[in-house]
């Protein structure tokens, strides 16, 4: 075997019209290992994972992979390879088992063979209780490893996964983290194509793509050390940390700032350091850190759309009340007696594991599930007896793109403005302005279906905000999304709450939990903890976790409800 398992020289790849997707991409992926495929949203990272699995031809420059040519030997290279393609692409209407047996067949495994490959597939994945059941039944981390495990039957020499933990929760991905690294200690070359940087930190090599140019090759902990000394911590007061952290992102000098728990995380430019008013700790740098240096931390440091936004007034009700919801589906319950009320102007996180009632705690928070007992109540209205006023003062951002899809960016704005009650003057005025906000004006006359993840999600909250609700509900608002682009957003859902806007959001991403005021973990139906980010580490901090992160939280509380259930 070669020095390098899949040789890439000066590779181009165009779209009409005149898009292109890669530009002049030379690199060398080494076997043996796992290698991160790195960059924001439209970064050539599908592209070129399709290139090498043979499924694309570059317009210029040539692939070879264990020495074989991409097009000219596509069919060796197909038999060689496992691909898993970032949108969940089996058959929903097909039970785990059946599907299987579609991809056995497609890679023609003999019928003898197929027993001892299925059974060692589900043992590995776990999968063995759920043979029977559909597909598009099963949890997002289930249906990732169901992926994984049809990509694997015919024990392929390499492996491509295309985002593959993209709307799993910590838990699913730690496992499906774990799993990958036993198949490359076993000797297969993995490439994993993230937009998660935590993840990128544990590959053992990781290309680095931005508009398909190449601007990084090499170790994670070498491009990391570029800011080593430029990072720090600055602890504030909790309710000052928004506005603390949008007066700190308009000095000059600092590329970055997030808000991590009380403190607020800080990166300098090099050899500059403005006087910010603020006690400052150095700590750590992260890959993260690096990835928005390298991309001169180009996203928007200011919410126009906060900023025009008229602040909320004082209400006698609080604008968001769960009062022992429950929610059964026959015989099975979802959620059992979930309680939590929201104040004015709160973000408040809703976490927890793919299938243990997080969405549908959520659900019927926002009015598209009614409880089965109990009571959820927006701004003093019941969601049951008085729902139309109560939807008034919701606005909903949904977690799969839920607008018009064969409506242009225009009809879409001027739908939901007409849905909300916005007429005349008002309904204009409102529309130009969020046409300018988000920087839609080149996009007025496309579909939405067609648009780039990034602007879909842009033309989404526009809409879900058209009419300046009193609560904005998120439901993993960010997913599959760059982190250039999930700041420019929680740069609007911090001015917003500032403005006194109520804010419930479901997130996968730990970090951008920490945004959050408060959080409530649900989990097996129940809410198993309520506390703000840094009250939760506060819970398992001891000499086996000293500085807890949310993440290591999230998974520790899981594991200790399990064992009290026990």
């Amino acid at each position: 075997m070669q020095d390098g398992l899949i040789i890439l020289n000066a590779i181009t790849k165009v779209f009409k019209p005149n898009v292109t997707a890669l530009n002049g991409i030379t690199a060398t992926i080494k076997p043996g290992r796992i290698t991160g495929l790195v960059g924001p949203d439209g970064a050539g990272k599908t592209t070129l994972l399709r290139l090498i699995a043979g499924l694309l031809k570059p317009t210029n420059g040539h692939i070879k992979v264990d020495g074989f040519d991409t097009i000219k030997d596509a069919r060796f290279i197909h038999s060689s390879i496992g691909y898993m393609p970032q949108k969940f692409g089996l058959y929903e209407e097909l039970t785990v088992l059946e599907n299987l047996e579609l991809h056995a067949r497609l890679r023609d495994i003999k019928r003898q063979e197929r027993k001892d490959v299925f059974e060692r597939m589900l043992t590995f994945t776990d999968l063995e209780r759920f043979t029977k059941r559909l597909a598009g039944k099963l949890s997002g981390g289930m249906k990732q490893k169901l992926g994984l495990a049809c990509s694997l039957l015919s024990k392929p020499r390499f492996l491509l996964l295309d985002e593959p933990s993209v709307g799993v929760d910590p838990l699913s991905r730690r496992e499906l983290w774990k799993m990958v690294k036993e198949l490359s200690a076993d000797g297969m070359s993995v490439i994993w194509a993230t937009a998660y940087l935590d993840e990128a930190e544990q590959c053992e090599e990781v290309l680095l793509l931005n508009h398909g140019n190449l601007l990084y090759e090499g170790k994670p902990k070498d491009l990391t050390s570029r800011v080593a000394g430029r990072v720090y911590l600055a602890s504030v007061e909790a309710e000052k940390r928004r506005q603390i952290l949008s007066n700190i992102l308009q000095k000059d000098g600092v590329v970055d700032g997030v808000i991590q728990g009380h403190n607020i995380r800080i990166l300098f430019e090099k050899d500059k350091r403005p006087e910010l008013g603020v006690s400052l700790t150095p700590t750590n740098a992260r890959f993260e850190d690096a990835f928005i240096d390298i991309l001169k931390g180009a996203y928007s440091r200011q919410s126009l759309l906060a900023a025009r936004m008229k602040a909320k007034p004082v209400q006698d009700a609080p604008p968001i009340q769960a009062m022992n919801l429950t929610k059964k589906f026959g015989d099975f319950t979802a959620a059992k007696d979930i309680s939590f009320t929201i104040g004015k102007g709160e973000i408040f996180g809703l976490l927890g594991p793919n299938g243990a009632g997080k969405s549908t705690t959520f659900k019927m928070m926002c009015g598209l599930l009614q409880s089965t007992e109990g009571k959820a109540l927006v701004s003093g209205f019941d969601l049951k007896s008085a729902s139309s006023m109560a939807r008034m003062r919701i606005g909903y951002m949904a977690q799969k793109f839920s607008l018009y899809s064969d409506l242009s960016v225009k009809q879409n704005l001027e739908f939901f403005s007409g849905v909300y009650g916005l007429t005349g003057t008002d309904r204009s005025n409102r529309i130009q302005e969020l046409i300018k906000i988000f920087d839609l004006e080149i996009y007025l006359d496309t579909n939405a279906g067609i648009l780039p993840l990034g602007f879909k999600q842009r033309l989404a909250l526009a809409c879900a905000v058209i009419h300046e609700p009193d609560v904005l509900f998120l439901d993993e608002p960010t997913s599959s999304v760059d982190p250039l682009t999930r700041r420019e957003f929680w740069t609007h859902i911090n001015g917003m709450a500032e403005k006194g806007m109520t804010i419930m959001v479901t997130t996968h991403f730990m970090d951008e939990a920490e945004y959050c005021d408060r959080i409530a973990l649900i989990y097996k139906g129940k809410n198993i903890a309520t506390s703000t980010p840094d009250g939760l580490k506060g819970e398992i901090k001891s000499s086996e976790y000293p500085d807890p992160t949310l993440e290591e939280t999230f998974i520790e509380l899981i594991r200790r409800a399990d064992q009290g259930n026990e």
